[in-house]
């Protein structure tokens, strides 16, 4: 696929991930306005790596752009540190966590859509913003890895980021039900704590199986192995 459709192409999922974030933000949800507000939900923090990832990407292609036929040596060191960024940042977050956000969130929903997102919010959240949060973050991720080779990180390094991430994430939840008492996902309020402790082992494991899902799918689409 040519450069300037592919810049296109994720300029304008950028500014759709600006539109959902400012949407989200602008609904004025009681859950918003306890401890932890929105930092509290993945799906929120999905949001934002992937707004974040996208921003790199956009500026990695710009950066291209301007230094396409210039001899500066510092202009193309500092390229390679974006593309760089850009491609840790896919590998470790952007994939793994937007696929785990989607895969587990639909699986929920459809056993019973009151552990992970309950009726009432039908009232808060219209549904085409719940699709941009929780649908749309797959074939976005997809799409760029498709359009753009990008280099993983040694496994044992993307295996201890998405690690690090994973058990940073659910040791904040802990803390925010130490605090107020409440867990943020209704579904936790059903586990028994030794429960919990398998579940959140799970989610930890899951997580890492998506990295390596991104990896080999990365491999076989640019045929790097060979």
């Amino acid at each position: 696929m040519a450069l300037v459709p592919c810049q296109v192409l994720r300029a304008a999922i950028l500014l759709s991930y600006c539109s959902i974030l400012c949407n989200y933000k602008a609904i004025d949800m009681p859950a918003h306005q306890t401890y932890g507000g929105s930092w509290k939900f993945l799906t929120f923090i999905d949001l934002v790596i992937q707004a974040v990832f996208f921003g790199i990407c956009v500026l990695t292609d710009l950066s291209s752009l301007l230094t396409r036929g210039n001899d500066s040596q510092e202009q193309e060191r500092q390229l390679k540190k974006l593309i760089s960024l850009r491609d840790w940042m896919m590998a470790v977050l952007a994939f793994p966590v937007g696929v785990f956000v989607v895969t587990m969130f639909w699986t929920i929903y459809i056993y019973d859509r009151e552990l992970v997102y309950p009726k009432l919010l039908d009232n808060f959240i219209p549904a085409w913003l719940n699709h941009g949060m929780h649908t749309t973050v797959l074939p976005f991720v997809l799409i760029e890895m498709r359009t753009t080779h990008h280099q993983y990180p040694s496994r044992s390094c993307g295996l201890a980021a998405v690690c690090t991430f994973a058990v940073g994430y659910i040791l904040w939840v802990c803390w925010i039900h130490h605090v107020t008492g409440v867990w943020v996902y209704p579904l936790l309020e059903h586990l028994s704590p030794g429960v919990k402790i398998i579940f959140f082992a799970a989610v930890t494991v899951i997580i890492n199986v998506f990295y390596l899902v991104g990896e080999v799918l990365n491999n076989y689409i640019w045929d790097t192995q060979k």
